[in-house]
């Protein structure tokens, strides 16, 4: 028996577990506010309603000790953790023991013996790597459909999760993601397509599509409205239709491949020029020119949701309700606005007080000026932006207005860096909470240790640049 087959049979042992439930008690869920957190539980949400189960459910930031002790304080004996947990099974043998315990998670195991009420699902366990090939919302997916054939209709929201937690590059998904991708496929809830690897193509005008594309970076229009609109001129593709811009949906065939060749052409310096071709994910129940149309829009749009406090509107959205999606909608206007301000925050930093560059690194401290839990994804931007060399480390940091501090980790141009092991050097340094990936991974600190935490992580930065420039 290989490592899948083991990894589903422990699911299916969990699972039988799970079904000894009394239906009278209500079953305590909890899940990260990220797309592939939302997405987690809006399945796990979809199977419970299924089952007719009752539940509880609540969205958080991260579980640390805090959280969990509330947690304990509720009367609930079964709690199901979806995207979260094993990073702190200590703390949850701790403060649950007298409870019955579900983890359902696809992030680094905490090292820790664990106690005999906590069924325990992770990739992680069987050798499998829970980064690149099953996202949070691919596992409870898998421990879930067996409870209802229905469920297999929801595989997409799986997929979702898996795009949101940057887990295709854009020539497909590995393994369990991609058996899960075929069954979405199989029940006519996705197409895949080979088109432009470029966001925004179902809503955004075209030529603001080319101006704010930076992955990958398009040299002479990303970043340049007149750029753009020149570039389009060259290749002969009109910009308007009528009153009206144009979208990258409603350009013709021999278009596409006009502005697929210029934009190779205008790439030929680039290391791939041609990877602005890729799979393109469609949702065949979505209608054109929406966001929720393209899976990588809708996994944006979840992550807009949870950023904002919203997140019931994403996990609303992912199962279909027409009134909570108009809402969510208005709530990605208002994320966009705040990234906007965010990023116009970050361009006017530069005395050096709150963000300082150094050889190989940028460490943003934005204090309360940018919201904790945009902090990520505004260094996120900054990774793909065309300003930073590749391999350039981006540390940011913010003020979460609870006496902690949220720390984000991100790198330049995807270079070869894991990412987690370098926010844990970071936070053990003041007993911090480190997690994530080693694409992108952050940390939970005191306030009371910002001073001292970004003393020693920039130490630890700038001897990972002496480091790359001796080799």
């Amino acid at each position: 028996m290989d490592k899948y087959a083991q990894f589903k049979e422990h699911i299916s042992h969990c699972l039988e577990r799970f079904k000894e439930i009394d239906r009278r008690e209500t079953i305590r869920l909890v899940s990260h506010l990220d797309a592939d957190g939302i997405s987690s539980c809006s399945l796990m949400v979809k199977a419970l309603n299924t089952d007719n189960r009752k539940y509880s459910l609540s969205i958080v930031q991260s579980l640390n000790e805090n959280v969990i002790v509330e947690l304990a304080r509720e009367p609930y004996q079964h709690f199901v953790f979806t995207d979260l947990g094993s990073g702190v099974l200590s703390l949850l043998n701790k403060h649950l023991c007298d409870r019955q315990v579900y983890v359902l998670d696809h992030h680094e195991i905490e090292d820790c013996k664990v106690n005999s009420h906590i069924s325990h699902v992770n990739p992680h366990l069987f050798g499998i790597d829970g980064g690149k090939e099953i996202s949070g919302a691919g596992v409870v997916f898998l421990f879930v459909r067996s409870l209802s054939k229905k469920l297999d209709d929801v595989a997409h929201i799986a997929m979702i999760g898996a795009t949101g937690d940057m887990q295709e590059d854009g020539n497909g998904f590995l393994t369990l993601n991609k058996e899960i991708l075929d069954i979405a496929v199989s029940r006519g809830k996705v197409k895949v397509l080979r088109g432009l690897r470029i966001f925004g193509a179902q809503t955004r005008p075209l030529h603001k599509v080319l101006e704010y594309c930076t992955d990958p970076f398009i040299p002479g229009v990303s970043g340049s409205e007149s750029g753009t609109i020149q570039f389009l001129n060259d290749i002969g593709i009109a910009a308007r239709n009528g009153d009206g811009w144009r979208k990258i949906v409603h350009l013709d065939e021999d278009e596409i491949k006009n502005l697929v060749s210029g934009i190779i052409v205008r790439r030929m310096g680039e290391d791939r020029p041609d990877d602005v071709l890729g799979n393109v994910y469609i949702l065949n129940d979505e209608e054109k020119e929406s966001p929720f149309r393209d899976i990588k829009e809708f996994s944006t749009l979840l992550n807009a949701c949870g950023r904002m406090d919203n997140a019931t509107l994403g996990i609303g959205a992912c199962l279909g309700d027409k009134k909570t999606k108009e809402k969510a909608l208005k709530n990605l206007l208002s994320y966009k606005r705040l990234i906007m301000n965010s990023m116009k925050w970050y361009e006017s930093q530069t005395d050096g007080s709150m963000v300082k560059r150094g050889e190989g690194y940028v460490i943003i401290n934005a204090e309360d000026q940018v919201k904790a839990s945009i902090i990520g994804t505004m260094a996120s931007i900054l990774s793909k932006s065309n300003d930073l060399k590749k391999g350039t480390l981006i540390l940011s940091i913010a003020d979460l207005l609870d006496g902690k501090y949220k720390v984000s980790l991100r790198v330049c141009g995807g270079a070869d860096v894991d990412l987690r092991l370098l926010a844990t050097q970071m936070a053990a340094v003041v007993s911090g909470e480190a997690g994530g990936h080693e694409y992108a991974a952050g940390a939970i600190i005191d306030e009371d240790k910002v001073s001292l935490f970004l003393a020693e992580a920039e130490k630890i930065l700038v001897k990972r640049g002496m480091e790359e420039i001796i080799r």
